[in-house]
């Protein structure tokens, strides 16, 4: 059985990472394809209870700390929902992973990059995306749009040189790894963008 395709979305707050993942997982479930739709933190039944620790802005963490709790909730959700649904030839799109920690926990945080990236060497032997769609967006639209929808957690609080670091992160790591990031422009409108993700990812799996 061939190996499944794991697949991430990411991008600043409101640049519509959740969106476009869910439309990409309808798609190609309506085309027959086996795909699965998961997300970080958080989905596992261990990753809830740290999701809450994490985005609750009540909850004072030091950033090492967060850091920790975020590779927590991913060994556990690689070993018990990514990995085995690979395993089994599924499409496996996740809502934020590892270049998630490297720019918010990094870039914006301000922890060593290279100890994240050890971390995730170490921990999870290198284990990445085979393609990572990173939707970006100027920071004052991406934090508009969730301010239209009234969402706020720990990040969404942080000050606007926080999402600039983030954005100009993500920036860096598709400049970094461009075989595998797919940059689009998220200001795009949506259904415009769905379809260049769709075209993309269904290129991908006719080449398999």
């Amino acid at each position: 059985m061939a190996k499944g395709i794991f697949i991430t979305f990411e991008g600043i707050e409101g640049s519509g990472k959740t969106t476009q993942g869910k439309l990409l997982f309808e798609s190609l479930k309506k085309q027959g394809y086996d795909v699965v739709y998961t997300y970080e933190p958080g989905d596992t039944e261990a990753g809830k209870h740290i999701r809450e620790l994490l985005l609750n802005s009540e909850i004072k963490i030091t950033p090492l700390c967060e850091l920790l709790l975020y590779f927590a909730d991913r060994a556990q959700h690689i070993e018990e929902k990514i990995k085995p649904y690979l395993e089994v030839g599924f499409t496996v799109i996740c809502d934020r992973f590892t270049d998630s920690t490297i720019v918010y926990q990094g870039y914006a945080r301000g922890i060593s990059i290279d100890l994240i990236q050890n971390l995730n060497r170490e921990l999870f032997n290198d284990f990445m995306p085979d393609l990572t769609v990173l939707l970006d967006c100027p920071v004052e639209i991406g934090l508009g749009r969730n301010r239209k929808i009234n969402k706020k957690d720990k990040f969404e609080i942080e000050n606007f040189s926080f999402h600039e670091k983030v954005r100009n992160g993500y920036l860096e790591l598709a400049k970094r790894s461009q075989e595998r990031f797919f940059v689009l422009d998220a200001t795009e409108p949506t259904e415009i963008v769905a379809e260049k993700i769709y075209k993309k990812v269904i290129s991908i799996i006719e080449s398999l």
